[in-house]
Parts: structure tokens; sequence; C-alpha cells
């Protein structure tokens, strides 16, 4: 008489061999990550000429085009043609990277008239609109970490939404540093149970960002190009949506899809642990979508 294998046995059996599949695809992304040219710290890194930033022993940096392909590797939509470099803080597993717009002169004569409800309510409409378009769990803006504010010092405008998606909490921490020629944009993504540590850190960094010659703000000349844009529209078009943060595993779905159809129980059974597995505190991806 043979013996019927219980319906339990066999969705074990998949979600081990999805969890399997799952380590040894992230072994490899990893492998693949830490083959890409990395300049570890302290050094300076150069930015085409337009800006450099110093770093400590606490980071390692990528220039522009390997900075995008490490984040197209963690399956973040990036603009290529942006990006400036990346640093990576190596025990944080935090992000700083630098983007650049060629915008022109922005001129700061809003820095006293930012609305937060009105750029607030922006990024709420912004948010529903995505969630249609995309799809899966719905995102949700909570409120503000951080009011717009603008330092007339630095030049450096900054603010940071709170947004949940399911069970996570987290921060789009967005700075824009103003320029002769156009904006520096930096994100920071970052979950509410680390916030308080890395953004003291990450404005630390920032801190020692700086324009070359004949490129930072005060350098202005009467007849160069005046940007369309204002404080206020920096902020309210700087929704980056964190959805990159779970890049990683929206790009390791996608390869499960084609190596394998397996029941919908045993890939919400697996879920937690690969959310876990790769949003640790050393394995974060943060977002670009910008």
């Amino acid at each position: 008489m043979s013996r019927t294998t219980h319906p339990s046995r066999v969705l074990l059996v998949c979600c081990l061999a999805w969890l399997a599949l799952g380590r040894l695809l992230a072994q490899d992304l990893q492998s693949e990550i830490e083959k890409l040219p990395w300049k570890h710290g302290p050094g300076t890194a150069q930015f085409g000429g337009r800006a450099e930033i110093p770093y400590g022993k606490e980071f390692r940096m990528l220039s522009g085009p390997d900075a995008v392909r490490r984040l197209e590797m963690t399956g973040n939509e990036v603009d290529a043609d942006t990006i400036l470099g990346m640093l990576e803080h190596k025990e944080g597993g935090w992000w700083i990277v630098l983007q650049f717009d060629e915008v022109g002169y922005v001129k700061d004569d809003e820095k006293n008239d930012l609305d937060a409800d009105k750029i607030l309510e922006g990024y709420k409409q912004g948010v529903e609109e995505r969630n249609k378009r995309v799809g899966g769990t719905p995102t949700q803006v909570v409120g503000w970490h951080t009011k717009p504010r603008y330092n007339e010092a630095t030049h450096y405008l900054e603010w940071a939404p709170q947004f949940r998606r399911g069970r996570s909490q987290f921060i789009n921490y967005q700075v824009r540093i103003l320029g002769r020629k156009g904006v520096t944009r930096v994100t920071l993504v970052e979950d509410e149970e680390h916030a308080a540590q890395t953004i003291p850190e990450f404005r630390k960094a920032m801190d020692s960002f700086r324009y070359q010659t004949g490129e930072s703000y005060a350098e202005y000349r009467p007849g160069d190009k005046v940007a369309k844009v204002g404080l206020a529209a920096l902020a309210a078009g700087g929704v980056a949506l964190g959805a990159a943060k779970f890049g990683l595993l929206a790009k390791l779905g996608l390869l499960f899809k084609k190596v394998w159809k397996i029941v919908l129980v045993a890939v919400v059974a697996a879920a937690s642990f690969i959310k876990k597995l790769f949003t640790g505190r050393g394995n974060r991806d943060n977002t670009l979508q910008t």
C-alpha cells in the first residue's frame, strides 16, 4: 500500500527550496557587488569636475557609471545621466547617492514661504497615483519627520517625509544643494528604527561636500542660466518613495517567477524571512526613484 505525503510536508519542502534559492541568488548578487571597483576611505570623491566630498574610512565610494551599475543590480530605477557617484557606509549599510540636475541657478527668494502643508498634500497625491500605477502593497504618507527648511548660509534645502508600507515605516530624507549651474540631489531612505542614528551621520558626511571653483552658488554671475523652478518646486518634486529599499526583493521575485512556479502560501510563508535576510541592518537597499 503506497504512502501519501501529507500536504504540509510538501509545503515545507517548497518553502525550504524557495529560501535556499533566495540565499543562493543573494550570495551571487553580493559577490557581484563586491567585484565593483570600490575605493575605500579615507579619500576624496571627485564628481566630474563639478563637486567633491572627503570621506572617512567608514565609507567606500563608486564613481558615476559604477554607481549606476550598483544601483541597477539591486532593482533601482535610476536616471543614469544625473548620477555623480555614491558613498556607502560600510557598517551601517546606508548610502549617499549624489545626482546633479543642470537646471540653472535656483533663486532662493522663496526661503520664507515654504508651505509644508501644501507640499505634504502634494506628496500624498503623488503617492496615491503611484500606488495605482505600480500596484502591490500601497505606500502611505504619514507626515513630516523634518519639514522643508532652507539654510541660507550653506544653500542646503532639506526635508524628510515619513512613509508607511505594510508594517514598515521609513523616512525619506532629501537634501538639495544649490549651485551656480544647477542642484545636487541627495536622497537617503532609512527605517524608523535606525533614523535617529543614521541622519546625524548623514548630515555630518554632507557637511564636507563642496562645489569646485566656478560651480558654487555664491559664484553666480549675471547672464548665467536661471532655473524656472524655485525652492518650493524642488521640495514638491522630490518624492522618493523608498520602493527600492525593497528593490532587491522585487528583483529576486522576478527571478523566482522565471525559475519556479510555487504555491502562493509558500511565497507568503517565505516572505518575512527573505525580507529580514535582505533588509537587515547591514544589508539594506535605498531608493533613487525620484
